[in-house]
C-alpha cells in the first residue's frame, strides 16, 4: 500500500509576490499537517516522498518527523509531473506529497488540500 496526498492549505498562489515553489503553508495548511501525521502515522510506511516545492515539503514534514524518516525530493512530483512517479507509487509503504494536477493525471480526479488516497 502506498499512499498519494496532495499538500495542504498554502494559501492563494496570485497573492504570493515570490517563486511559487517557495510558497509555504499557512496556518491552517501546518494544522492539517500535524493531523495528517497522526492520522497516518499508524500506517507501515517506510518513505515519505516529496514533490520539491515548499509547501509539499512542510506537508510531509511532521510525518516523517514522527516517524524517524527523512523527507525524500523527488521531481516527478512537481507541478506538471503528469504520471511520471508510477514506479514510485508502485512500491509498498510510500507516502508521496504532490500537486493537484500530478493527482488528477495519476487517480483521475482531484483531491481537497490536505487529502489522500490510500493505492493498493
Amino acid at each position: 500500500m502506498s499512499v498519494l496526498l496532495r499538500h495542504a492549505s498554502a494559501g492563494d498562489r496570485w497573492d504570493w509576490p515570490d517563486d511559487d515553489r517557495l510558497r509555504p503553508l499557512d496556518e491552517k495548511g501546518r494544522r492539517q499537517a500535524e493531523k495528517l501525521a497522526d492520522a497516518l502515522g499508524g500506517d507501515d510506511i517506510r518513505r515519505v516522498v516529496s514533490s520539491p516545492f515548499v509547501r509539499c515539503v512542510q506537508t510531509v514534514e511532521p510525518l516523517a518527523a514522527a516517524l524517524g524518516l527523512d523527507v525524500e525530493l523527488d521531481d516527478r512530483l512537481a507541478e506538471g509531473g503528469g504520471i511520471s512517479a508510477e514506479s514510485l507509487l508502485e512500491e509498498e509503504g510510500v507516502v508521496a506529497c504532490t500537486h493537484g494536477d500530478v493527482i488528477h493525471d495519476f487517480i483521475g480526479r482531484g483531491l481537497k488540500k490536505a487529502e489522500y488516497v490510500r493505492l493498493d
